[in-house]
């Protein structure tokens, strides 16, 4: 639930921050990098399809194992995979990007001049204190929305800037209480750090939706994987135990 729950907020601001109107013309359409192959990247492919229609998807992790899997639990699923041997070949030129890391540290995964303009960032992997991805410069040139803001001081991104920097919570957007990208040449960034409320409002959600179905199975709370970073397997494995015709949707 919690990784279904994490591509929903990056998939709320692509529409707002990465207007239709100011699309970089291409032959190619949007071209979207994605940095990180872990647990969360098969949920985030899937919400870059469902989100803008993108089927084109370029991919780097150090890893060699990790892109293996995320190659092999995407198949069949209509997105087309370039594997890139570094970062900046990965966001060369792309309209998109997110970070999905996983080390626990001040890491300096994506740095200013690796952006060009008009480019919309999801960094989704900083989620405590003394965990990031960002540059500081890149923080300081781009726009910068983030869900709840005390949190995201703590945990984001934004924990490398100072206090009375302007940051816009997502809720202004999406209430229309404030814009999201004003235009062409913007550079746009989403810090994404998770919030609790996200995750209870899903569950509960999920439970008034299935209550009343034979649409549930108990699981461990915290599930024994053999790869940690395949928690999208474990998600496909278990919707694969119930007979199509019960699903929802």
């Amino acid at each position: 639930m919690s990784m279904r729950r994490t591509r929903v907020g990056p998939s709320l601001s692509r529409p707002r921050f990465f207007q239709p109107t100011f699309l970089r013309p291409s032959l190619f359409g949007i071209v979207a990098a994605l940095i990180g192959l872990g647990a969360q990247a098969e949920f985030q492919a899937l919400a870059f399809k469902a989100a803008m229609g993108i089927r084109k998807l370029r991919v780097f992790d150090p890893d060699p194992a990790a892109v293996a899997k995320f190659g092999i639990n995407l198949r069949g699923s209509g997105i087309e995979v370039a594997v890139t041997d570094s970062v900046a070949s990965a966001v060369n030129g792309a309209d998109i990007v997110t970070t999905a890391t996983a080390a626990k540290r001040n890491a300096v995964i994506l740095t200013s001049d690796m952006i060009g303009p008009g480019v919309h960032i999801n960094a989704i992997g900083g989620d405590c204190p003394g965990k990031t991805e960002l540059d500081r410069g890149l923080l300081q040139r781009g726009r910068i929305f983030v869900e709840y803001l005390p949190q995201s001081r703590v945990e984001g991104e934004i924990q490398q800037l100072p206090v009375d920097c302007g940051i816009t919570e997502l809720w202004e957007v999406l209430a229309g209480k404030h814009p999201g990208r004003m235009s062409a040449a913007e550079v746009t960034i989403f810090d994404s750090v998770g919030f609790a409320i996200e995750d209870f409002s899903l569950l509960r959600y999920l439970y008034e939706l299935t209550d009343s179905m034979s649409l549930h199975r108990e699981i461990d709370l915290v599930p024994s994987l053999e790869d940690p970073k395949d928690l999208f397997g474990l998600v496909r494995g278990a919707e694969a135990d119930f007979p199509r015709s019960s699903k929802v949707g």
